[in-house]
């Protein structure tokens, strides 16, 4: 038992370690922004589908009526489908950097480095955003989606150079 507690806290100090990295912090804080943009557009697309009344679920529409009155509400809409869109862009982008990310602010970088990449990651995505919802003419949202994919690249290609065993 007396290994066993010795064990917890050599692993508490590694944790303690990593949460005063600051390359860490930092990439917890962008992390958050980024994962906090995420939900909300879960919430934008509901606001859409009550403010457009184009549902996909037959229980979604019990509260407009019942049978043939409903069934109208059961449809698509541009404006609906833009948002999806967008969230599912999200999902394609976003969660590989936050592996990458990991990765990536695990493998040493300096802090200024570190703090450039998840900055201007976190900016694009919020431009994509905005570049989708409003709708901005292209190549805005093209060129933020394009940045936001450099910035992981160029971290994957920093974690595979200093830690991939080829």
């Amino acid at each position: 038992m007396h290994t066993r507690s010795f064990v917890r806290i050599g692993e508490m100090a590694k944790l303690t370690q990593l949460i005063d990295n600051e390359v860490f912090r930092a990439y917890a804080t962008y992390t958050t922004i980024v994962l906090l943009k995420m939900m909300l557009m879960s919430f934008i697309t509901a606001y859409f589908r009550i403010r457009r009344k184009a549902f996909a679920n037959p229980e979604d529409v019990v509260s407009f009526g019942k049978g043939e009155s409903a069934k109208k509400y059961l449809r698509t809409d541009v404006d609906v489908e833009r948002v999806r869109r967008g969230h599912l862009n999200d999902l394609e982008n976003i969660v590989p950097f936050l592996g990458i990310g990991l990765l990536y602010a695990l493998s040493g970088p300096e802090l200024s480095t570190a703090l450039l990449h998840f900055r201007i990651f976190a900016g694009a995505r919020i431009l994509h955003t905005i570049a989708y919802l409003t709708p901005l003419p292209q190549p805005g949202r093209g060129l933020s989606w394009a940045v936001g994919c450099v910035v992981t690249f160029s971290m994957a290609y920093k974690v595979l150079k200093t830690g991939l065993y080829l």
